[in-house]
């Protein structure tokens, strides 16, 4: 496989990251080094691992996986991004005494979006497997791009968050966001193709 060609699986791969880390940055507002350096890190070892644990797996466990990967991933998206709403609402009811943010680059936010954004990439492991490439060099790339693409969304996302009569409808957005990730991984997976 061509470092083009594992490049642009890569750059596809981290979009999903990019897109929650501007969500994330929105909600945080202010981003620290700490915060940066554990969302893109997460982000890249988990877009990392993951096709080397489906590489491993190979074609053993596909169809098994194939039946659940997109709902696991559809439901964490849901989860975090129907926080990012509830928290928006809240804060927007209760202005002149906010409450602190939580922390979507600590605990199992962070896990939950690191699996979240990573499980594409555990298909395209199955599919090298498959296909008998070496999977050291793609999964080095892919993780990589992943921390790269991060750190940039949570940077952008905290400089929407600092245009402050728009900072609430960003969340909301960012919120919505990880819904329409969640609901594009089902329509990838054919999910409402079954159902209409």
């Amino acid at each position: 496989m061509s470092t083009l060609a594992i490049l642009g699986i890569a750059v596809a791969l981290a979009m999903d990251a990019f897109a929650v880390a501007i969500a994330t940055g929105v909600s945080l507002k202010q981003v620290s080094f700490r915060q940066t350096f554990r969302l893109s890190w997460h982000f890249g070892l988990f877009q990392a691992m993951m096709p080397v644990i489906g590489w491993g797996l190979g074609a053993t466990v596909q169809s098994y996986m194939a039946d659940y990967d997109h709902w696991v991933a559809f439901i964490l998206l849901a989860l975090v991004g129907g926080n990012m709403l509830k928290e928006a609402v809240l804060a927007d009811e209760d202005e002149e005494n906010p409450k602190p943010r939580k922390d979507a680059t600590k605990g199992m936010t962070l896990v939950m979006l690191s699996v979240a954004t990573s499980i594409d990439a555990l298909a395209i492991g199955l599919s090298m497997s498959m296909l008998q490439v070496s999977i050291g060099t793609p999964a080095v790339i892919i993780g990589i791009v992943a921390g790269l693409f991060t750190i940039a969304g949570l940077h952008l996302g905290k400089r929407v968050a600092r245009l402050t009569w728009l900072s609430s409808w960003a969340e909301i957005v960012g919120g919505l966001v990880l819904w329409l990730i969640g609901l594009n991984i089902l329509r990838e997976h054919g999910v409402f193709h079954a159902i209409f």
